[in-house]
């Protein structure tokens, strides 16, 4: 019997324990590098399988190895396994233990799927046409440790040709897989501006430097950077998102900081951003007599897949699902991903699996990854690692 033709059997032999698994993952939830139970239980399940798993690249981590029947293409298939510090406001019976933290970015689904796909494989690993780097990945919210897991070596030895990453987003028909060529996901960076002033009491303004005042300005004029810096068809956004400062209502405080984001398609655009920040925060703080301090890191870069392997995705899902479960995704995201380092050192796909049409959104305290996804999910991944062994 052909491999192809019996995934769909082998992915329903597996998928009650992948439900299981995608719900206990769900219930303890856990923090950027802090994803020790995750792991183990990553592991604990794997055990049983001929994949050889590797030593802890960041200690969280689970990195494994499946060698095929014969030699071939090595690909390498990721899942993030981290979850977000928000209060879940759900009412599933496996919602999360920990308080303040919850899967409300659908990891915790993305590692299901993958250790179904691992299962699956492990399967039909006799007939498989090279090896398969299955990639547990911790910290891909804000930390992006995606980066130092590349840098590391998780696709090194054996080099993968090619990689692949699921992930869950609403307003997709359940089961649906969306992508685009070229730019999926923007650049993220973070800036954090610290204004200091000199305090005093609010009846006595004129002896002060109003670092709050100052903030202002500088929020206001910062939104002039896009619309008056870069050409309007510049794909790029600018986003103060925290403004902090003061404790009392007749006290003029100190400080203040300041926080928020930049996003951008285009490396160039973007990279005028940490200057053209600084500059007006400079000159409004001249001319006020306030001191400031500037932070900008740029932990996500663009997200860039490659044309091959989207044709290739929208062909797995139309022979799989239909033709109607492909989406050609006419927008890239503003948001960011550090799959963006694993495609930025091998070619790959980063596509989206619906969960719902009126499905929570992601980052929403009442998100809740799709179980009916799941199956297809597997199967996708699957299928775009024996494509890619077939593929010349």
């Amino acid at each position: 019997m052909n491999i192809k033709d019996n995934v769909g059997e082998i992915v329903d032999k597996f998928l009650p324990e992948v439900r299981e698994l995608r719900q206990a993952i769900h219930s303890n939830p856990e923090l950027a590098g802090n994803e020790f139970d995750t792991a183990k239980l990553i592991r604990e399940t794997l055990a049983s399988t001929d994949i050889d798993l590797l030593k802890p690249y960041l200690e969280t981590d689970v990195v494994g190895i499946l060698e095929g029947g014969q030699a071939g293409k090595c690909v390498g298939l990721r899942a993030d396994i981290d979850a977000l510090p928000l209060l879940e406001m759900t009412d599933v019976p496996y919602k999360s233990c920990n308080d303040g933290i919850m899967h409300a970015c659908g990891h915790d689904g993305h590692t299901a799927m993958l250790l179904g796909a691992a299962m699956v494989l492990n399967e039909i690993k006799d007939r498989l046409k090279g090896s398969v780097k299955f990639i547990f990945q911790p910290g891909e919210e804000v930390a992006a440790l995606g980066k130092k897991l590349v840098e590391a070596g998780a696709l090194e030895s054996p080099g993968a040709d090619a990689v692949f990453a699921l992930h869950g987003f609403s307003n997709l028909p359940v089961g649906s897989i969306a992508g685009r060529v070229g730019a999926m996901m923007a650049a993220a960076a973070f800036f954090k501006i610290k204004i200091i002033g000199r305090g005093g009491h609010c009846s006595k303004p004129e002896t002060c430097i109003d670092p709050i005042v100052i903030g202002c300005q500088v929020v206001n004029q910062l939104q002039t950077i896009v619309s008056r810096h870069f050409a309007p068809q510049d794909a790029t956004c600018l986003s103060v998102c925290h403004f902090s400062g003061g404790q009392n209502p007749n006290v003029i405080p100190e400080e203040v900081i300041l926080e928020g984001s930049t996003r951008f398609l285009d490396s160039a655009v973007g990279d005028q951003f940490p200057e053209l920040i600084e500059n007006v925060v400079k000159g409004i703080c001249l001319a006020s007599g306030a001191k400031y301090e500037f932070e900008y890191e740029l932990p996500y870069i663009p997200t860039i897949n490659t044309a091959e392997y989207v044709e290739m995705a929208e062909a797995v899902t139309t022979e799989c699902f239909g033709f109607d479960m492909w989406r050609e995704l006419e927008k890239s995201s503003m948001g960011g991903e550090d799959f963006c380092y694993y495609l930025q050192e091998c070619p790959g796909a980063f596509c989206n699996i619906g969960m719902g049409k009126d499905h929570p959104a992601l980052h929403n305290p009442e998100f809740n990854f799709e179980d009916k996804a799941l199956r297809n999910g597997i199967i996708f991944l699957v299928m775009m690692t024996l494509k890619t062994m077939e593929r010349e």
